[in-house]
């Protein structure tokens, strides 16, 4: 696959002024009126694979996660092709003012890890697309911790709400975001050069292997690994490379050391012997 060529002025000026804050909420559509001059003109940005997005009716879309940055790009790629996505974010965001205010007027799903109200995301996150939202995914939860960027091995939470939902998983790969703000950094780096950053859809995941049948954790497993393989293929289109054959899975335990060969004793060396006559010893 040819990456898409980034938007020209004349893309960026007409979906500044076409795009819709319908059912953003007052601080969700401020914030995405704040950033878009900096996502639009302050990074050279370009995007395919939007007619996949459906435009009516509930979807997951399923994103791989390089950068702090990357929901300001998907965020502006999905409401540039119809549609207003709502995200699953960690309960600790809540609790910083402003971030909260954005969170919770978007109708975005708080996740409560390791609580009593873990199960709630799971919950709103069905209700929501049921209702007929969009709701993107971060399936491996963090930043990928694989040393090329490439989609680590995922949690399966996607794949669950996509089996008792039977709503579409739209695969979407972004890259070059870490590039504008790389993780574990709060400095961005825009324009002066503008940093290419490009996101590509893909068509909806054939999970029907594993649609109406048990929810074991195999199955959710492979739907999840089915899923996970349709994002890492957008991302290696857009890059140019070979994804390595296995993910690198974060909880996997390190590999043990080898230890080093027990060295081999020398023999001791044999005595020198006199260059000359004049230097042996008499007999």
């Amino acid at each position: 696959m040819t990456p898409p060529r980034p938007l020209t002025a004349a893309q960026k000026l007409a979906l500044t002024f076409s795009r819709r804050y319908r059912t953003s909420g007052f601080w969700y559509g401020f914030a995405i009126w704040l950033l878009w001059p900096f996502t639009m003109f302050g990074t050279r940005v370009g995007w395919s694979g939007g007619e996949h997005i459906p435009r009516t009716g509930g979807a997951l879309l399923a994103i791989n996660h390089v950068s702090f940055s990357d929901p300001i790009f998907d965020v502006a790629f999905t409401i540039s092709h119809g549609r207003m996505p709502r995200f699953l974010a960690k309960s600790e965001l809540w609790e910083v003012p402003v971030v909260r205010s954005v969170l919770g007027k978007g109708g975005h799903i708080p996740v409560y890890r390791s609580s009593a109200r873990a199960g709630d995301a799971y919950r709103d996150a069905i209700a929501a697309v049921q209702r007929g939202e969009i709701v993107a995914f971060y399936p491996e939860a963090t930043y990928t911790a694989d040393p090329d960027g490439w989609p680590m091995k995922a949690k399966n939470g996607i794949a669950r709400i996509a089996l008792v939902s039977g709503m579409p998983v739209i695969p979407v790969a972004n890259w070059g975001t870490q590039d504008v703000l790389p993780p574990g950094s709060n400095r961005p780096r825009l324009f002066f050069p503008r940093r290419r950053v490009t996101v590509v859809a893909g068509p909806p995941v054939d999970l029907s292997a594993w649609l109406g049948g048990p929810r074991t954790r195999t199955a959710l497993d492979g739907a999840t690994a089915a899923i996970m393989a349709d994002v890492t293929a957008l991302l290696a289109g857009i890059r140019g490379e070979t994804p390595p054959a296995v993910p690198h899975d974060p909880a996997a335990p390190p590999a043990p050391a080898i230890p080093p060969s027990p060295a081999t004793p020398l023999a001791p060396a044999a005595p020198a012997l006199p260059d000359s006559p004049a230097e042996r010893p008499a007999s």
